[in-house]
């Protein structure tokens, strides 16, 4: 058994559960979860490249460096591995990430179209507003070099004609944020239509705004 037997699991339910939940289809989509190693070395597990999630089993989640080299693993890594990589570097209270295809999400992401700050939830859980990177292919630096800006300080992020990714302090948040993502695209989309958008008051967004940092902020 893997010494990061634990890890491997937690990204692979997460994965399995993305699938299930339809937040992805087929093979589409990635997990990964950060391992801090006594000594310092910072490692990744993450979903392999190109497998469907129901057919997996711990052993096929790889650990990865930091430099993106296999650790641990016979399967090759996701084809978003750096990206991985680049927000855990960008955000060190960030322990997992996960990148998905949602509908709402990505209707956001075909028209262009960044989420305000409309909800209580979506502030305290999310971080205010969602941006929307610039396009870039699946898989490349320039994807990183857009995505990490993006995202900021916040824990949500679309890419431009691609999909979501979200991120936690452990597992668990992350995947509740990748749901409130979902749930705030879709209701933002459900609002344009009906004509009318009220933004949250300025005085309640820098409360919960507030809150956000003290809990997510890299220098709390």
């Amino acid at each position: 058994m893997s010494v990061w037997n634990s890890e491997k699991k937690a990204v692979l339910e997460a994965a399995q559960q993305m699938a299930q939940k339809g937040l992805v289809v087929g093979t589409s989509g990635n997990v990964s979860m950060r391992i801090s190693e006594p000594g310092g070395r910072q490692l990744l597990a993450i979903t392999p490249n190109n497998r469907y999630y129901d057919l997996l089993d711990v052993d096929d989640i790889g650990i990865v460096d930091f430099e993106g080299e296999c650790v641990e693993g016979e399967l090759t890594a996701s084809i978003e591995t750096m990206l991985h990589i680049g927000i855990y570097r960008a955000r060190t209270k960030v322990n997992a990430v996960i990148h998905t295809h949602p509908v709402f999400g990505s209707i956001l992401s075909v028209i262009g179209a960044e989420i305000p700050p409309i909800l209580d939830d979506q502030v305290t859980y999310l971080g205010g507003e969602i941006k929307v990177t610039e396009y870039s292919l699946p898989g490349s630096q320039e994807l990183v070099e857009n995505v990490v800006p993006a995202l900021g300080p916040r824990n949500a992020v679309i890419l431009a004609n691609h999909g979501t990714v979200t991120v936690g302090r452990d597992m668990r948040e992350a995947f509740t944020n990748c749901e409130m993502l979902e749930k705030t695209a879709r209701i933002y989309i459900y609002a344009l239509g009906a004509g009318k958008i009220n933004p949250l008051p300025t005085d309640a967004l820098e409360m919960e705004k507030a809150y956000f940092d003290y809990l997510h902020g890299e220098g709390s």
